[in-house]
């Protein structure tokens, strides 16, 4: 009796939901490393920065991918938060707060901002100071980024972290027979349904993430007309 039979013994089309979890969530890992460049591209260009850019590695598994993508994530947190401390140490008090005042206007935020980063860079255009403006006051760190990185380390930690992404292509009894030795066969289809939820978790946190990001590049490109 094949594995899968015994999984799902009581309904032939569940056997497909595994091999439809796992597409899932690399679909959303690969939009996730497109719009993490995107978002470093920016960085490096505008702000100063040196991120390299990732990639998402096929003969990697799932939590492999998992790191390798949470690591460029701690670095933009990183520059980010050095971003506003070299805010927060070049300028007077007031002027610094007047960055996060939703009633100042926009023109003068992004005056006192490009002053720092043409201190910063020796000079700095209108469009860099924005897009600082825009990650330091968008929330996008403590409620995108933050949340990503601990769905992607409970992922990477799940019973599917250690399969191959590119073990999909070899069919659902492949799928099985990587993962057995990692938890009972009892245990498994539990396993897996509590993986759906860390799925459907991922997949609503990722939107917001390249939503955000999108917001940022957006911005470069409307400067750039």
């Amino acid at each position: 009796m094949a594995l899968s039979d015994l999984l799902y013994p009581d309904n032939p089309k569940r056997k497909q939901e595994l091999i439809n979890l796992h597409q899932e969530l690399l679909d959303c890992m690969s939009t996730n490393f497109h719009a993490t460049n995107e978002l470093v591209e920016v960085l490096n260009k505008h702000l100063g920065c040196t991120i390299t850019p990732i990639e998402m590695r096929e003969s990697s598994t799932v939590k492999e991918n998992c790191e390798i993508i949470i690591q460029v994530m701690s670095e933009i947190q990183h520059q980010v938060q050095k971003i506003d401390n070299d805010m927060k140490e070049k300028l007077e008090p007031v002027l610094y707060q007047k960055l996060y005042d939703i009633k100042e206007p926009e023109l003068e935020k992004i005056a006192i901002a490009q002053r720092v980063f043409s201190i910063i860079l020796g000079e700095a255009t209108s469009t860099a100071a924005m897009v600082a403006l825009k990650l330091l006051g968008s929330g996008f760190l403590t409620l995108t980024v933050s949340k990503l990185i601990g769905l992607l380390a409970t992922i990477g930690a799940s019973v599917l972290g250690g399969v191959s992404i590119t073990i999909i292509g070899l069919g659902l009894e492949m799928i099985l027979h990587a993962i057995l030795g990692a938890v009972e066969r009892s245990q498994l289809l539990t396993a897996v349904r509590s993986y759906e939820k860390h799925l459907a978790e991922f997949k609503a946190a990722s939107e917001k993430y390249q939503r955000a990001i999108h917001e940022v590049t957006s911005l470069v490109r409307q400067q750039a007309q």
